[in-house]
């Protein structure tokens, strides 16, 4: 008997759009789910959130960003302050900066190495976790509010610095590394092979070496599924369990994520037929078979998320209308 938990970051879409998506949106299996539960909460964030709703729920369930991050890259600091660093694009979009959306970067590990050895002697301490994670300590930077990447992509950059008694160190050092890597032999060649050049970096997720998410195996295993993940959330889930409909445990489902986050809407609805394939439908068979007893859904979009729960007698609320209309804000 399973208990299983699936987080879907960036399934709600914005509430102008829903009905219209819903209408294209072939997922009987997802609209079963949704419709026939026995438990529904909606769950705000607040304006001055710098983070998506789904970043803001893993934090709530495994602890720091930054310390749980490391723990599953195989770090465990003792001491200091730490930050999640990615190296990142920035672009000029008329009269303002643009954060690009770094799943479009293609940074590779011999690239990627380069440039950090490069940018290492300009930090108090900078510890390598793959080509697009890194993770700097400052300890001083504890009151430093910083948004996440995916937060403030394609938005003026402007709104979306980070604030605090440190903001101006932060933006030194980031004009720093800018001049740094600009027009370096990496970024040139890969220039001419078509991609964007790395031209700077983003942090965030600060986080105590001493906090709860360094130490310890969480509650309950939690995996991601491959291919659309980030590697920092990649790195979040439990080490040899792998991402399956049915099974006990937590499930992140990041394909949603990129559509979501760049607003292109033809893409999410190719990405959610895809998983009414993969995992909608085998979910609500797993419901209805007995073999999961509890099924929670997080759906997430950029205001909130929206927590449903159901079960094999919920399913068989016939009166209920299977609809999409809990796909919304």
């Amino acid at each position: 008997m399973a208990s299983t938990t699936v987080v879907l970051p960036f399934a709600l879409p914005p509430a102008e759009l829903a009905p219209e998506l819903s209408r294209h949106l072939q997922a009987p299996a997802l609209a079963t789910l949704l419709s026939r539960n026995n438990f529904l909460k909606k769950h705000f964030i607040g304006d001055e959130s710098r983070i998506l709703p789904h970043e803001a729920w893993l934090a709530n369930e495994r602890g720091a960003l930054a310390a749980a991050v490391m723990h599953g890259f195989g770090l465990a600091p003792t001491e200091g302050f730490w930050f999640v660093v990615h190296p990142v694009h920035i672009q000029l979009a008329r009269n303002h900066l643009v954060l690009a959306d770094s799943r479009r970067l293609r940074l590779d590990e011999a690239d990627a190495r380069v440039l950090f050895e490069l940018a290492k002697p300009f930090f108090d301490e900078l510890v390598w976790g793959d080509a697009e994670t890194w993770f700097m300590r400052a300890d001083g930077w504890q009151g430093l509010d910083a948004a996440s990447p995916d937060a403030a992509m394609g938005s003026n950059l402007a709104d979306w610095m980070p604030v605090g008694p440190t903001a101006l160190a932060f933006k030194k050092l980031q004009n720093e590394i800018q001049m740094l890597w600009h027009e370096h032999p990496v970024n040139e060649a890969r220039q001419q092979r078509g991609l964007a050049p790395v031209n700077s970096f983003w942090m965030w997720g600060g986080a105590s070496a001493g906090s709860s998410a360094a130490s310890g195996a969480p509650a309950q295993a939690l995996a991601v599924a491959t291919g659309a993940a980030p590697s920092w959330l990649a790195a979040m889930g439990t080490p040899g369990l792998k991402a399956a409909p049915g099974e006990n445990g937590t499930f992140v489902l990041p394909h949603l994520i990129s559509s979501g986050a760049g607003n292109d809407w033809g893409a999410w609805i190719g990405a959610m037929q895809k998983l009414e394939h993969e995992w909608f439908g085998p979910l609500l068979a797993s419901v209805r078979d007995g073999r999961t007893t509890k099924l929670t859904m997080i759906l997430t979009g950029r205001d909130g998320w929206t927590e449903i729960r159901t079960s094999k007698s919920a399913l068989r609320k016939f009166w209920r209308a299977q609809n999409l209309k809990n796909l919304t804000q």
